[in-house]
Formats: C-alpha cells, sequence, structure tokens
C-alpha cells in the first residue's frame, strides 16, 4: 500500500514471509482500525460520519478511505441522492476483521482499562467470548497449547 511514496507503516512487508506482517500493513495503522471498528459497529458508511466520530483531519481520513478501498477492504458505492457523493461499504474481507476488532477491544479491556463498549449476543444479550478452537476435533484450544509451524504446503493467492 503505497501512501505518497511510502507505505503506510513505513515499511513494506509484500516480501514478507508472514501473514500478520502483511495484514498490518493494510489495517495496522490507528485510523485504519477505528474506522474500521466504526463501520463494523455503528455501521458507518459515510465520510462525514467517520469524520464526526473520530475528528480526524480530512486529509488523513481520505487517504485511510482510499487505502482501505484499494486493499479490498471497502468499496465505494455512489449515493444516488448527493451527486458526487459516495458510501464506503465494507466488503467480505473488511467484514471479516469483526473478530479482529472485538480481539483487540477484550485485549484492551484487559489490559489497559475497560472500554465503554461489551460485546453482547443480539439474541440473548449476553456477552460473547473469542475463543480458539480446533479445525478437526473441534475442541476449544488453551492459548498455552497453540503452536506455530511451517506449512507444509504454501497456498497460492
Amino acid at each position: 500500500m503505497q501512501e505518497t511514496g511510502r507505505c503506510m507503516l513505513g515499511r513494506m512487508y509484500e516480501g514478507e514471509d508472514c501473514a500478520a506482517a502483511r495484514a498490518l500493513e493494510l489495517v495496522g495503522e490507528r485510523w485504519s482500525l477505528l474506522i474500521l471498528r466504526d463501520a463494523l459497529f455503528r455501521h458507518f458508511t459515510r465520510y462525514s460520519q467517520f469524520q464526526s466520530s473520530l475528528a480526524i483531519a480530512p486529509n488523513i481520513l481520505a487517504k485511510r478511505l482510499n487505502t482501505l478501498v484499494e486493499a479490498g477492504i471497502f468499496r465505494t458505492h455512489a449515493l444516488e441522492t448527493r451527486p458526487g457523493h459516495q458510501e464506503y461499504l465494507l466488503t467480505e474481507m473488511g467484514q471479516s476483521l469483526k473478530p479482529v476488532i472485538i480481539a483487540l477491544t477484550r485485549w484492551g479491556d484487559q489490559w489497559v482499562g475497560p472500554g465503554p463498549v461489551e460485546f453482547v449476543h443480539h439474541q440473548c444479550d449476553t456477552e460473547v467470548e473469542h475463543e480458539i478452537r480446533c479445525t478437526v476435533c473441534g475442541d476449544d484450544v488453551a492459548l498455552a497449547d497453540v503452536q506455530v509451524r511451517l506449512r507444509a504446503v504454501r497456498p497460492v493467492g
């Protein structure tokens, strides 16, 4: 992701053999995460909504939104009611970041101090938890039992 001749985080990770580093290049900048939070949980779609919520400089907001659109996290849609204006809609890629924002917020609640929100199940109004589960046996896995290993065959794409 280029931004006026440089990458968003000050370093390009395209050649990095780490999906976390490459993902951070797309969404790891502070404003990007807050824009995603507002889109995912406040259902903001308009530039003016993000601007009002975040009090971010207009040029920075425009750059971040453009970067997120170029990355495929948002797509734009022209507003029929306001010619020349557009809304920013999350793509499937963008929607899939919801658990990341929940996990980051829960981490912040534990280590930085609880914020004003909690994430609850719509049907029963109780708090949700993010768990790690084995893809084969379906068991919940404790963090201490998670290991990292190289994939035998690298996925294409």
